[in-house]
């Protein structure tokens, strides 16, 4: 048989396209996203010089008001991907989110930034449940473990490493460049966004956009941080606190009992029906508030405790981030073949280890190799085994139907978990004069909380169903 012949494909038959250039195009427009929920976690110190009359608690929501927005607005977003089309959504999301970056990078007032992280916020969350739509659609079954394991690595190692790219960033350009570093690589994402991806949804579903639903879980999930943040303001009594955490508490309430009747929820409560389902986001949430305030006081230990300069913190915490992608393309791979519980429970341990380490082990005297790289090892693939398998959880054992709502609120938890787990290390570390001692409570929260991640993740059950 000649070469030729070998190459031929049979008449009527076409190859396969490669699923892969659909990856990396959604991947791409995550990773600007997902960095953006972090970046700023290094500039921080930056901020407060550049708008020197605000207070730590104001400058939290440049943080939150990204985060709170980005909650309330994916899990609609998810059901707009999957009716108006998954290429639509994304390519709209991308377009908006471009547009808030410019005016992130623009704004000269608190205010103004804050409404600009709002907009930035529309559009990621436009993109978001989109990409991983478009991905699970484009992968066949078997393959598709990975692919999501991959796709939640990417956000993962985006948001590792954004604190030290921003710091590099920040240091050398100002903290404006944050955003407009956005620019470049979200065009290309994109441009090929527009020219490769193709389309897909679900015919015949309609999306109906529960308004009274956002705003409840709005109020709800900004009433929480708010109160967290403003707990030792000093323009703020104690009953004042209260009453603003009661009203967040009957928000949530509210928003529960309006999705259980609700023709239209935001929220359908009938996935939580599913044990696995409900424990993986509840370990998301968990895992997410541990996270946040691990990268929060991270830059904080390093620059007022250390005295290290914003880049050389950013260095230092490099070593981290590099093992997170290696560990969850392990992770994912046995995932596929046992589940996701070990892996997770495991992860879950290391990541509290490496917060009680932080908690008992580095001193006020610097002494990077001994005192703190161990648990960026142990932080690296902690975060590596159990941030891209949750994601992975959530939508495994989801009906084609609702990738799109099912991803979206476990995003949305995971981001919940961000604004929470920033608000507790805003008021625990959040003011000047920062010392040693006021670090220790946070890392045994941070512990704290990924031991109870890993308990939740004894009631995850994905293991495959084989023949």
């Amino acid at each position: 048989m000649s070469t030729q012949s070998t190459l031929t494909i049979a008449a009527g038959t076409e190859a396969p396209a490669s699923p892969w250039p659909t990856f990396w195009i959604a991947s791409i427009a995550v990773l600007l996203v997902s960095i953006d929920t972090t970046v700023l976690y290094a500039g921080f110190g930056a901020l407060r010089q550049a708008f020197a009359g605000s207070t730590a608690a104001d400058l939290s929501w440049v943080l939150n008001a990204y985060t709170v927005t980005y909650a309330a607005m994916l899990i609609p977003a998810g059901g707009l991907a999957d009716v108006h089309g998954r290429k639509r959504i994304f390519l709209a999301g991308a377009v908006i989110f471009l547009a808030g970056s410019a005016a992130c990078g623009a704004a000269g007032s608190v205010g103004f930034l804050i409404a600009a992280r709002v907009v930035q916020a529309v559009g990621a969350a436009l993109l978001t449940p989109a990409s991983l739509s478009l991905i699970l659609d484009a992968f066949p079954v078997h393959k598709r473990a990975v692919a999501v394991s991959l796709w939640g690595a990417v956000g993962g190692v985006a948001a590792a490493i954004g604190p030290s790219l921003g710091s590099l960033i920040i240091d050398t350009m100002g903290w404006q460049w944050a955003f407009y570093i956005n620019l470049p690589i979200g065009a290309v994402s994109l441009v090929l966004g527009a020219l490769m991806l193709k389309e897909s949804r679900i015919p015949g579903k309609k999306q109906h956009v529960d308004l009274a639903g956002i705003v409840l879980l709005v109020a709800s999930v900004g009433g929480a941080a708010l109160a967290v943040t403003q707990f030792e303001a000093a323009a703020w009594t104690r009953s004042t606190v209260g009453a603003v955490a009661a009203f967040s508490v009957l928000a949530l309430l509210a928003f529960i009992a309006w999705a259980s009747k609700a023709k239209h929820p935001l929220v359908d409560l009938n996935l939580f029906r599913n044990v696995t389902y409900s424990a993986v986001n509840l370990a998301t949430l968990t895992f997410a508030m541990a996270f946040a305030m691990m990268f929060f006081a991270f830059f904080s230990y390093m620059t007022d405790v250390w005295h290290y300069s914003l880049p050389l913190a950013g260095i230092a915490i490099t070593p981290g981030p590099l093992l997170v992608v290696p560990t969850a393309i392990v992770s994912g791979r046995i995932a596929a073949r046992i589940g996701h519980r070990p892996g997770l429970v495991l992860g879950s341990l290391i990541y509290a280890a490496s917060g009680l380490w932080l908690a008992l082990v580095p001193g006020a005297t610097p002494a990077y190799w001994t005192q703190w790289f161990p648990a960026l090892v142990l932080t690296g693939i902690g975060v590596g085994m159990v941030l891209p398998s949750l994601a992975g959880a959530a939508t495994a054992r989801l009906p084609q139907q609702q990738y799109g709502v099912g991803s979206a609120v476990n995003q949305a938890v995971r981001q919940i978990g961000s604004v929470l787990g920033v608000a507790i290390a805003v008021a625990l570390i959040g003011h000047e004069g920062v010392a040693r001692i006021d670090f220790t409570t946070l890392y045994g929260w941070q512990a704290a909380l990924a031991l109870a991640t890993g308990v939740l993740c004894l009631l995850v059950n994905t293991r495959p169903k084989f023949p």
